[in-house]
């Protein structure tokens, strides 16, 4: 027996207390195939899902508990928790379209660092005169040569170069 939801369009959600089910229709041009295959993935453990596609543009996810009896109110809290978990994966899902050349290049270098340092023919074949980049900001350095000691002689040395450099400025 098909139960209207109160609160919910019927052409959009009906329930059938006999069974235990409740089926709800889900547009294609809002939510993709990929975030309702991982909604459904998520609520499989606890119901029976069944995906089907009536009619072009348009997905039917009919969602069955496999415990216990349920209710009206059961059947309504299920359905809410399923949307809220099906606008999450299209959210997720348009993020991951969004940024999908960004992961797919940490993912490579990833993957190339774990396969281990280049083969002495890899660094035979790599070429050496490419100009080196720019670091302004000097972060490039290590710690070595960013706090390296100065020697004893250095600074007495600098001192007695600055007046010989000023005095030349001065006689020009």
């Amino acid at each position: 027996m098909a139960t209207k939801l109160e609160g919910i369009p019927a052409e959009l959600v009906g329930a059938d207390l006999d069974t235990g089910s409740v089926t709800m229709a889900v547009d294609e041009t809002i939510y993709p195939l990929e975030a309702l295959y991982g909604a459904s993935y998520v609520f499989i453990d606890r119901c029976y899902v069944l995906l089907d596609r009536p009619a072009a543009g348009q997905f039917r996810v009919t969602l069955a508990p496999k415990k216990g009896d349920v209710d009206e109110a059961g059947l309504r809290a299920l359905l809410g928790e399923f949307s809220n978990e099906l606008l999450s994966c299209a959210w997720r899902y348009k993020i991951t379209q969004e940024n999908r050349t960004a992961i797919e290049s940490v993912t490579l270098q990833a993957i190339s660092g774990a396969m281990g340092p280049p083969s002495l023919d890899d660094l035979a074949a790599f070429d050496f005169t490419e100009e080196p980049f720019e670091d302004p900001l000097g972060i490039a350095l290590s710690w070595e040569e960013k706090y390296k000691k100065k020697d004893k002689d250095e600074p007495a040395a600098s001192a007695a170069a600055a007046p010989a450099e000023t005095a030349e400025v001065k006689s020009a």
